[in-house]
């Protein structure tokens, strides 16, 4: 007999105040690109048996965050690529070492980076449509990518690492 989900179990309410703790602090002034968002897909990904609770879980808190910040044209692209990395961060349900979550979110990031730009480069008229305004968007891209690293670090570090050693405090959290 298959085990049914359960909303308000103790280990789906800890994911979700630990992805809320991270959400809430894209409110908050910070760097640009310095955003838990990222990290938050790919451990939801990893932490969510459901893929489409863990798509859900991380373009809902980007939606609720951008009632506040506001919304523009490139948002299909941003949440498409946000519930791909959710999708992908299904690959460290097992082994989610260090070196793989840091692996992941290198990619991660760069799939991000190389998907909105491109929606910049072709929508806003930011920029001609030549190799040319092609290589002036990424270029003007860069420090933002930067700050993205950093984010996807930093947060990857926070959710991972405190999520490990929370499961390790209490063993309950650690099923599947």
């Amino acid at each position: 007999m298959e085990a049914r989900y359960d909303p308000l179990a103790p280990r789906t309410l800890v994911l979700l105040g630990l992805i809320a703790a991270c959400v809430i602090s894209r409110l908050i002034p910070h760097p640009w690109n310095f955003s838990p968002i990222e990290a938050v897909a790919l451990f939801a990904g990893a932490r969510f048996a459901d893929r489409r609770l863990a798509m859900l879980v991380p373009i809902a808190a980007m939606a609720l965050s951008d009632i506040v910040l506001g919304f523009h044209g490139g948002i299909p692209v941003v949440y498409a690529c946000i519930a791909l990395m959710a999708w992908f961060g299904h690959g460290l349900r097992e082994g989610a070492s260090a070196w793989r979550i840091a692996a992941y979110g290198l990619a991660s990031a760069g799939f991000f980076f190389i998907a909105t730009n491109l929606q910049v480069w072709l929508a806003s008229g930011m920029y001609p449509l030549t190799v040319e305004g092609l290589v002036a968007c990424f270029t003007a891209a860069l420090p933002f990518f930067q700050n993205q690293l950093a984010g996807v670090a930093f947060y990857g570090t926070l959710l991972f690492g405190g999520w490990a050693l929370l499961a390790r405090r209490v063993p309950a959290l650690a099923a599947a």
